[in-house]
């Protein structure tokens, strides 16, 4: 069951809890902080099963036609296992819920539940924001915040800028990862961004908001900046000239690995920074 729970939640996506995670300690000027820990141990398993469990149970007609379901890309839920991953979502993350209430500052806990709502309305219906255009790669945003709450659980100030330029770089991603997702999607009455833009139309939109998130990432550390331009730049170029889901698909393991360099490249910075008195 373990394992079983373990699939579900898609370990080689935990880059994006995790990773931030870390980083946001960091930006907080905290090389490890033991105040981390219980944090860091809820953004493994625990809410990575909360996003793609539930995820994966009200997709479960799509993902039973969708041939890249069933690997590291997602699991395919069998209906008996419905009320078994609900709740095993309650119970891993239930407990934690309590101690940041009873333990951290209010703020980050408030920042904490926008972060489980927004994933949980991604795909609970009726707001579904997965089945919303816009909206659907808008709401992963969310995947910035532990920039914000972790910072405010340790008692230091989130630095904004990182966080906004991490907030628009998931927007992009989302939207040019569900490029590979259009057929689908778009036979399961579906209406996402890459449905609604079409595969340059999203090219165009993933661009804008990576674009952004260079600006946003040059004012912290130009060198993140520079890497994550060629990064996007070079996803972008290679969709650009082979508009087709087909595409996106075989782009996706590439798109996977991003977070890790840009991630690995970031971190090393902050922690070579800290270590050598020169951040905060």
């Amino acid at each position: 069951m373990l394992a079983r729970l373990l699939h579900i939640s898609r370990p080689v996506l935990w880059v994006n809890t995790v990773g931030s995670g870390f980083v946001g300690m960091w930006l907080a000027g905290e090389l490890w902080s033991w105040d981390f820990l219980p944090v860091l141990l809820w953004l493994t398993l625990p809410f990575n099963l909360l996003i793609y469990g539930t995820n994966d149970i009200f997709d479960r007609e799509t993902d039973a036609a969708n041939p890249r379901k069933g690997s590291l890309e997602g699991a395919r839920i069998r209906p008996g296992e419905v009320r078994t991953i609900w709740l095993a979502v309650l119970l891993l993350n239930a407990p934690f819920a309590a101690y940041f209430v009873l333990s951290l500052p209010p703020a980050a806990t408030l920042w904490m539940a926008a972060y489980a709502l927004v994933f949980l309305g991604y795909s609970v219906p009726p707001v579904r924001f997965k089945a919303r255009p816009y909206l659907d790669s808008l709401s992963n945003a969310a995947y910035a915040l532990p920039l914000v709450f972790v910072p405010l659980a340790l008692g230091k100030e989130p630095v904004w800028l990182a966080a906004l330029g991490l907030m628009s770089w998931s927007v992009a991603k989302h939207a040019f990862d569900a490029v590979q997702d259009i057929r689908e999607d778009r036979r399961a009455g579906i209406s996402t961004t890459p449905v609604r833009l079409g595969v340059r139309g999203t090219v165009v939109w993933s661009g804008v908001w990576w674009a952004l998130a260079c600006v946003l990432f040059a004012a912290v550390s130009p060198p993140v900046a520079l890497l994550n331009a060629a990064g996007a730049g070079a996803l972008l170029l290679a969709l650009w000239r082979e508009p087709h889901p087909t595409t996106g698909h075989r782009l996706y393991p590439y798109s996977i690995a991003f977070p890790y360099v840009a991630g690995t490249a970031a971190g090393m910075l902050l922690v070579g920074a800290l270590s050598l008195g020169v951040y905060p």
